[in-house]
């Protein structure tokens, strides 16, 4: 007995230290299991009756060895390690425990990259909305955006007022109610011996921004979009317009748009849209003069008898002061005009200000001044030029509007003179009413855009072009935009942008999330949106000067889509 009760007590330390361990591994389980799911609730239960367990036994051993305090100065010793069934049953307890508790661990890290795929899918979903609504719809959503601000941009363009603490209120009209163009009249009426005298520089510095770029906008947007100015003067005869937005009016209801007004002062207030023939662009030479007045006659009378209301007529710019500059030549479309007017038909004329054929398809070649193209020999630049250096010589670049390049003048200057030759030369048609709209050409094809696709240099559709911005002069602008940015770095072109037959998603640059949307990207394509519009105020300002009687046209080229931006310049 004395035997057993020594060996006893010297294991009682060894017991008590694993005892210890075992409690704080039980303590650890715990704690783990507190935090796992419901299955492992049972576990913690067997563990908790092998708890009672020991202290039974404990009890046991106390009621056996009562001598023990009185012999030994130790700690009471803790109970024995089960044996047999009861130790089974603890290893089994445990294994389950533990198991449960990896179970748990892996669950949770599995859960926590689901969460992390759907948070990925969701942004990867609102970065395409947000980027949809920039480019699509010209929504001025900052580059982090979240659902307040597209929220906040929708209540703005239903015409609400949203102030920065979130709250909105309506204070005006809808946007189908406002004018997206400006129309604007010279304050004083001119007459042809006026406009001999007119200044083109105090034109352009006293005439009134036409169209202006809202530069909060991003650079998906930048193509089409022109912010309108208010003139209560001119407020009649302003057409809304805004070309992206879902009141957009196709070319037919513009066109409708024109016969109303016809109708105002010509068709007394019948729904007449007048009809207008292109006539054939070689029915005037390069040297100025009818081709064949019989036959134009015949093909005008026909004309009549179908009840045409008008004809359209190109007046090119290569032809009239094709030899020498501010030489012009009008004899030709003087004959034209003559028997237009003894048909009692009506007039409208195209300042074409650029070339026409140069292809094989095209049996009429129409080409710049000859002049023009002299000083295009000894300075290239005046041409639109892509990154490899190739020159367009279809029209003008826009670098030289402000440039004195061309003879002493500037672009600008030199379209003026040709607008004012024009309207003094045929003052009697202006005063009789014959010429019912004047159309400007801005660019390529007459329309305002850049000569980006040309297939004289292999262009073929679908392809996306070529940024034609490196000629001298516009390289210089892009220098300056980029230092007064703070970013001299970035006067450059893209050099990802493909070739003239690549598709967007070929390219580093316009591709999605491409470079187009970098800091730099968006630099970029508002400076050169900005040119364009830049080009088309300058332009337009001084034919707002020249036929500020008259009704012009512009052509604007958007996505494929012909759309002619009316703007009604008659008088009060």
């Amino acid at each position: 007995m004395a035997t057993t009760f020594c060996r006893i007590q010297d294991q009682l330390p060894l017991r008590r230290e694993r005892t210890q361990e075992k409690a704080e591994r039980r303590r650890e389980r715990e704690s783990e299991e507190a935090e796992g799911r419901d299955g492992n609730r049972e576990c913690r239960t067997r563990m908790n009756t092998n708890v009672n367990d020991d202290a039974n036994s404990h009890h046991l051993k106390q009621d056996l060895y009562p001598q023990t305090e009185a012999t030994t100065s130790r700690p009471y010793p803790h109970p024995r390690r089960p044996r047999g069934f009861a130790a089974a049953m603890g290893a089994a307890a445990d294994g389950a425990a533990s198991g449960a508790g990896a179970k748990g661990k892996k669950e949770r890290e599995k859960e926590k990259e689901r969460t992390k795929l759907r948070e990925r899918h969701r942004r990867a979903i609102t970065s395409r909305m947000l980027a949809g609504l920039r480019q699509y719809g010209n929504f001025p959503l900052p580059a982090r955006a979240d659902m307040n601000d597209v929220l906040a941009a929708l209540a703005r363009e239903a015409g609400w007022t949203v102030d920065p603490d979130g709250t909105t209120y309506r204070s005006s009209p809808p946007p189908s109610q406002m004018g997206t163009f400006l129309v604007r009249s010279v304050g004083s009426p001119l007459s042809a011996s006026s406009l001999r005298n007119c200044s083109t520089r105090a034109s352009l510095d006293c005439q009134p921004s036409v169209l202006r770029l809202d530069e909060s906008l991003s650079p998906a947007s930048l193509d089409s979009v022109v912010v309108a100015e208010t003139d209560t003067k001119s407020e009649k005869y302003a057409i809304a317009s805004p070309i992206h937005s879902a009141e957009c009016l196709g070319t037919d209801q513009l066109m409708q748009d024109i016969g109303s007004r016809e109708h105002e002062t010509d068709f007394a207030g019948t729904p007449y849209v007048p009809v207008y023939v292109m006539l054939a662009t070689g029915v005037i030479n390069n040297f100025c003069l009818l081709v064949d007045p019989e036959g134009v006659r015949q093909e005008l009378r026909h004309l009549k008898s179908l009840h045409v209301d008008g004809v359209v007529v190109d007046c090119w710019w290569g032809i009239v002061e094709g030899w020498n500059p501010q030489k012009y030549l009008w004899s030709g479309y003087r004959d034209l005009f003559t028997i237009i007017r003894e048909l009692q038909l009506k007039l409208q004329v195209v300042m074409a200000f650029h070339e026409y054929g140069g292809n094989d398809s095209n049996s009429v070649s129409i080409s710049l001044p000859q002049w023009v193209l002299e000083i295009g020999k000894e300075n290239p630049d005046i041409f639109f030029t892509d990154r490899e250096g190739r020159r367009n010589t279809e029209c003008l670049s826009w670098g030289i509007d402000k440039e004195r390049v061309l003879k002493g003048r500037t672009g600008i200057e030199v379209y003026f003179d040709f607008m004012r030759s024009f309207r003094i030369e045929f003052d009697d048609l202006f005063v009789e009413g014959l010429i019912s709209a004047v159309e400007i050409g801005l660019g390529a094809s007459g329309e305002l855009r850049y000569p980006s696709f040309a297939e004289r240099i292999g262009w073929r559709y679908p392809g996306i072009g070529e940024f034609q911005c490196y000629d001298k002069y516009l390289q210089q602008n892009l220098r300056k935009a980029a230092k007064l940015r703070g970013h001299s770095f970035w006067a450059r072109g893209p050099d990802n942008a493909g070739q003239y037959n690549c598709r967007p998603h070929e390219t580093g640059f316009f591709c999605e999330r491409g470079d187009y949307d970098s800091y730099y990207g968006r630099f970029f394509l508002q400076w050169y949106a900005q040119s364009l519009v830049n080009h088309a105020d300058n332009v337009l300002s001084l034919a707002g000067l020249a036929f500020e009687e008259t009704r012009i046209i512009v052509k604007a080229l958007d996505c494929g889509i012909l759309v002619l931006l009316v703007m009604g310049l008659e008088r009060n």
